[in-house]
Order: structure tokens, then C-alpha cells, then sequence
């Protein structure tokens, strides 16, 4: 559910302001709201404040980007120092850092030009013998590449230089290096050869440039030899320098963040000559923590609360408050915008028909039992507060989103391992083939028959536990399954109707109320037609009115029909849109195909290992297993992505998109919190 609101607006004497905005920033409830217009001053800083608040962003500027040139993980907490102090603890980390990231900055171009041009270099030195060190001659480097003719730059270089130059050239990997010597004077001659048979002189990068030959060679010889310890020897001295310096750094960095946090809140709010004005957002049961935090302030300090107005909730700030399960499921809720204020929050419907459509697609025992595995080793991570580097993507999740993940995982396996019993599949058709799920196609008949289905053969059965739903036997429980699936659809759809329908209610919004009604009742009728008529299968029902499913579906064309005429103005192509919704429905059927075809892949992997098995003997078990092992986790690797997406699909466009969910949105919640410790020593 989304939190209730209420809006603040507190008013403070201007030289208690910083002691004020530092008791919000202590009690962390405060979402603060920019104030614009009026007769007080808004918007930037001016003078001695402006001045303070660009003295404050040059130092944590400082700070930061020593932080980073350090790469260190935050420490464990350190005091702060005196402010006094700040200044010259930054610069102090700051001097010996920057001075150090010079020295690795300069030693990596140095081994990306080494592993780029070093066995070029040498290659060439010693093609020059000397001569790169000659005052009459001079040498020009090239590299050919396996393209290129020598023939036509020996032809280039006779017609500028005849008899008057030397030409040599060596292999070095899948290319060959060459240099041209020349008298000095003739240089550009031999450049303007070169360039005829389009190619260039050879410049290296950096301080090589401009080096003969032999030095250059030289000195990227002892590149290669002692770079990697040198540059091993500055990382030690990194780590030295975030061991020394990288805890008061921390403490000093955030302690700055507070204060530039405060010129923030001046920058938003409403200033005058000897006052200023605050206005935000906190919820209605936080209010206590805002009361003591300002109450210590007697007169001066004035505020007034009241509660927010839901239907102009464009700006009111979103918190999700939810219970104990479905709390970890916003995480899911993360990969979609927050809702309105005042709407609907969708979490709770995600927390239990998200684990349930992934449990009936997946629908296997034994990948269940491996998500299980995995939430388990997602729990010990987040037990440890360990978070998962995943640097691959270039992300990190935290403990606590680790925490969720593990939880949502968890009751994804558990759902998995309901349906696989259902459906009697163990890494497919394993146990089936052990006989321990069978078909008994009694039991069958008596829990299918009514829907007209009959199992077609009378050969016996044996096992332990009896399949209850049996969607690999596709010859005749294929439809079941796939109206089973569809059944959903009809749920969500309706479902999402009937809440565009009670929102525009709430809101008095007599157009998404119409919409609504005229949409819920078309989709209806349309899921009305297709039972009555057998999908399209008996057109004449369309006159039997003792049906009443034909009654219900004209009820339903009706008030589609007059919700239309009431909103026609704003959607002329509402019918268009009725067959998109009959089409969501539809779309539930990613249920069943995805879940089907899974289930078709797995049975295929067990059965190849099964027959090598019963064609082998017990080679072909250890061969079976390997190899049905190894199939299981190439089609379970290639096909999870889908088997998460598919559902969550269902979810944020069939389910969400009729709800107005999708068109609208608030931004989260996000307090004014204190980062430094709350005996800092701030300023007054």
C-alpha cells in the first residue's frame, strides 16, 4: 500500500536556520519541496550564503574526487575532526594522492605503449643498428601490414631517392616493421614515398615520442622487466595512503555533504530579510519524529500540517509500506516506476501472482530445488552482509537487496515445487521413468471429466504419486491447460478494468470512470462470446437467449456501447482498443506455451539420458547423466530469462496498463537525512 501523506510547511527565524535544518536532517523524515513565487526571495544563493555554499562544493569536490583517485571501500566510522581542521585533512590526503595517481597514470601509459609498440620498437633498433643515433642520417619506422606490397614502396622510394637510401625489414607476429634510411636532409622525401603507397611514418605515443630508436627500445625493455612491480609497488602505496588517510577523509566527506545539504534546503525554500520558509512531505506516522525534532525550538520555530489533497498528488512524494511478505517483492517493483500518489499500488499483486506464473511455468521439482539452492546462497551473502559484485555488468547489489532477492527467489522455488508435483515432473520425466509419478487415468477422468476431456488409453499405470495435472500429455489435456492459463487473464484484465473504474470514481473523474465501465464490459462480453460460442466454434448460440451467458454478453456490448458514446470525444477509438484488450487476455496464454515448451525440452534431455541408460547398460547411466546433467543446464540457462520476463510482462502491461498505472507516476520518497554523525560539530 502507498503511506498517507501529510504536507508541512515550517517557518524559522533566519539565524536559527542552520540549527533547524540541522534537527531536520538529524530526524531524516523531512521530503523537501521547492518553494517558487511569492514575495520572499527563492531559488540561488546570494552573497556571504552564496560564497559559503561555493567554498563548501570546491572542498567536498576535493574530497570526492581524492575518494576516488584512492578507490578505497568506506572505512569503518572515524571522529570527525574540528572544522577548523577539514581544509588541511583534505589537502593533506590530497597532495600525496594526487601526486601518486600521476605516477600510475604515467607507469600505465607507459605498459599500454610497452605491450602496443615494445616488440616493434625493438624490432626496429635492431634493424637501425645505430644509425637512429647518426647526425647525417636519419631513419623513418613504418609497420606493414600483411596487405600491403614492399614491392611498390621499393618502386616509390627508387623514383624520390635513387641509390640514396637503404630499406630493411623484419616479421614481428602477423605483421612485418621496416624503416627507411636516408641522408637527414631527404627526410621528407622518403615521408612523401611513403605516403604515396599509403603509408605512414611510425610515431610512438607519449614521452617515447621523439626518442631514437635504441633509446626508446631500451627503455621499454625496462618496462617490460620492472613495470609489473612498479606497479605493484604504487598499488601497496595506494592501499597505505586509504589505510592513513581514508577514514577521517570519509568522516570529512560526509560531514561536507551535510552541510552543502543545507545550503540545498536554503536554495529550495522562501527567503526574507530575517526569515525563511520550508515546505515538504513526510508520512502521517512519522509526524512524532518531526514534532521532537522541532519542538526543542519553542518560538522559534512555527509549523503546520495537514493532510494531503489525493487528487492533486502530481508532486506528493510515494512510500510503499507493506507487510512482512510482500515488502521484499518491491524489489520487483523496482524495475517499474512508482505509482501515483493516491492510486494503486500494484505490489501486493506481484508478491502473489508473480512467484505463482513463474511456479506454473517452470512447474519441476528438481528446478526448483535449484532455486531454492540459489535463494539459499543468496540469504548466507546477505547474512554476511556481503553484497554481489557483478562487475560483469557493471553493477553491485547490496546486502539488503540481496536480502529480498533471496526471499523472492525462495517462494519462486517453493511454487515450482508445488507445480512439479502437480504435474509430475523431476528434471522433466525422470521420476516418471522411476516410477514415482504415473498416470492413472481414472483419477484423471474423475478430476478432468467435466470438462469433456477423457484419457484415450486403458493400458495400466504404475507409481507412487499420481499426476494430477498433466500438460505433457499435449494430445488431449493441451486445451485444458491452455483456458487454465487464459483464466488468469480473464482475471487481471477485469481486474485492471475495475480499478481505472474505482479510481476515476475516487478521483471524480468521470471519463476513466466511463472508459472504464464501457472497457470492463466489452472485455467481459468478448470473454462471454467465446464460452458461449465454443471460441467461434457455434455462431447460433448468438440467438439462444435461454443461455445465460448470451444475456451477460449483451449486457456487457451494451454498456460498452454507452460508455463509448460518453467518451467519444476522448477515445474515437475505443474499439480498436477493446480487441487490444480481448488480445491481453490472449496474451495470458504465455503461461501455458512457455511453460510447455519447457516442459518439452526438460522431457527431452531426461528421455536422451534415459535411453542411453536402457540401450547401454550401466555405461550409458554414468553417460546419461552427464550428459542429460549437462543438456538440463544449457535449456534451463538459455530459457530462465523468458520464464521471468513472461510474467512480468503479464504483470506491467496486460494487468497494469488498464489501470492507468503506466500513464502516471510520483516520485519517491526521499528525505533530508544526516550522513555524518549527529554529534559533529556542525557550525551553529
Amino acid at each position: 500500500m502507498i503511506n498517507p501523506m501529510q504536507q508541512v510547511v515550517i517557518a524559522v527565524r533566519k539565524r536559527d536556520s542552520e540549527a533547524v535544518i540541522t534537527a531536520l536532517q538529524d530526524a531524516g523524515v523531512l521530503h523537501l519541496r521547492p518553494i517558487t513565487g511569492g514575495p520572499l526571495g527563492t531559488g540561488s544563493l546570494a552573497g556571504q550564503d552564496a560564497q559559503s555554499r561555493r567554498e563548501d562544493e570546491r572542498l567536498l569536490a576535493r574530497a570526492e574526487s581524492t575518494i576516488a583517485e584512492l578507490g578505497a571501500y568506506r572505512p569503518a566510522p572515524a571522529p570527525l575532526p574540528a572544522q577548523g581542521e577539514w581544509e588541511s585533512v583534505v589537502e593533506g590526503a590530497a597532495t600525496p594522492v594526487s601526486a601518486l595517481a600521476r605516477q600510475r597514470q604515467e607507469l600505465q601509459a607507459d605498459l599500454d605503449a610497452e605491450g602496443a609498440y615494445g616488440d616493434a620498437v625493438r624490432a626496429l633498433a635492431r634493424l637501425a643498428g645505430g644509425l637512429d643515433r647518426s647526425r647525417r642520417l636519419s631513419v623513418v619506422p613504418f609497420v606493414l601490414q600483411p596487405s600491403d606490397n614492399l614491392a611498390e614502396l621499393g618502386a616509390a622510394l627508387d623514383a624520390a631517392l635513387p641509390q640514396r637510401y637503404a630499406l630493411a625489414t623484419e616479421a614481428v607476429g602477423q605483421n612485418r616493421v621496416g624503416l627507411v634510411a636516408a641522408l637527414r636532409s631527404e627526410r621528407d622525401a622518403v615521408r612523401s614515398a611513403l605516403s604515396r603507397v599509403r603509408l605512414g611514418e611510425l610515431r610512438l605515443p607519449g614521452r617515447f615520442d621523439g626518442m631514437a630508436l635504441s633509446e626508446a627500445a631500451a627503455a621499454m625493455e625496462q618496462i617490460r622487466q620492472h613495470g609489473a612491480d612498479r606497479q605493484r609497488a604504487l598499488g601497496e602505496q595506494r592501499e597505505a595512503l586509504a589505510r592513513t588517510h581514508g577514514p577521517a577523509l570519509y568522516a570529512v566527506r560526509d560531514a561536507l555533504k551535510d552541510r552543502v545539504a543545507i545550503h540545498d534546503v536554503r536554495a529550495v525554500s522562501a527567503r526574507g530579510k530575517y526569515s525563511l520558509a520550508m515546505q515538504g512531505y513526510l508520512p502521517a506516522d512519522r509526524v512524532p519524529a518531526l514534532s521532537a525534532a522541532l519542538g526543542g525550538f519553542g518560538d522559534a520555530v512555527s509549523y503546520e500540517l495537514h493532510p494531503v489533497d489525493e487528487h492533486h498528488g502530481e508532486t506528493v512524494p510515494v512510500q510503499l509500506k507493506n507487510n512482512s511478505y510482500v515488502r521484499p517483492f518491491q524489489v520487483v517493483m523496482g524495475l517499474m516506476s512508482l505509482p501515483k500518489y493516491g492510486t494503486f499500488d500494484p505490489t501486493w499483486v506481484i508478491a502473489v501472482f508473480f512467484p505463482l506464473f513463474f511456479g506454473i511455468i517452470i512447474a519441476d521439482i528438481g528446478y526448483g530445488l535449484l532455486f531454492a539452492l540459489f535463494g539459499l546462497w543468496l540469504r548466507g551473502k546477505a547474512q554476511r552482509n556481503e553484497g554481489w559484485d557483478l562487475s560483469f555488468f557493471g553493477a553491485y547489489v547490496p546486502p539488503a537487496t540481496l536480502r529480498d532477492l533471496s526471499f523472492v527467489t525462495l517462494v519462486m522455488s517453493a511454487w515450482s515445487i508445488v507445480w512439479g508435483f502437480l504435474t509430475g515432473e523431476f528434471f522433466g520425466t525422470l521420476l516418471e521413468h522411476l516410477h514415482v509419478f504415473y498416470i492413472n487415468p481414472e483419477l484423471l477422468n474423475n478430476l478432468w471429466g467435466w470438462t469433456g476431456i477423457r484419457y484415450p488409453e486403458e493400458e495400466a499405470h504404475s507409481g507412487l504419486i499420481p499426476i494430477l495435472f498433466p500438460r505433457l500429455e499435449t494430445g488431449y489435456f493441451s486445451n485444458v491447460a491452455l483456458v487454465f492459463a487464459l483464466l488468469f487473464g480473464i482475471l487481471q484484465v477485469l481486474w485492471g478494468w475495475g480499478i481505472r473504474i474505482r479510481q476515476g470514481l475516487k478521483h471524480r473523474d468521470s471519463v476513466h470512470v466511463w472508459e472504464g465501465l464501457a472497457l470492463f464490459g466489452g472485455v467481459g462480453a468478448l470473454i462471454l462470446m467465446a464460452f458461449a460460442t465454443r471460441a467461434g466454434k457455434d455462431f447460433s448460440e448468438f440467438t439462444n437467449f435461454a443461455n445465460p451467458l448470451i444475456l451477460l454478453m449483451y449486457v456487457g456490448f451494451a454498456l460498452f456501447l454507452i460508455g463509448w458514446l460518453r467518451v467519444i470525444k476522448h477515445y474515437p477509438l475505443l474499439p480498436i482498443e477493446l480487441l487490444s484488450q480481448g488480445g491481453a487476455v490472449v496474451s495470458y496464454a504465455r503461461i501455458f506455451a512457455v511453460g510447455l515448451v519447457s516442459a518439452i525440452l526438460a522431457k527431452l534431455c531426461t528421455d536422451l539420458g534415459w535411453s542411453l541408460y536402457e540401450n547401454i547398460g550401466f555405461l550409458g547411466i554414468i553417460i546419461g547423466i552427464l550428459l542429460g546433467a549437462v543438456l538440463h543446464f544449457f535449456v534451463l540457462a538459455l530459457t530462465l530469462i523468458g520464464h521471468i520476463i513472461q510474467p512480468l510482462r503479464l504483470h506491467m502491461v496486460e494487468f497494469l496498463n488498464p489501470t492507468g498505472f503506466n500513464a502516471e507516476t510520483s516520485p519517491a520518497y526521499n528525505p533530508l537525512r544526516r550522513l555524518s554523525p549527529a554529534a559533529s560539530g556542525q557550525a551553529k
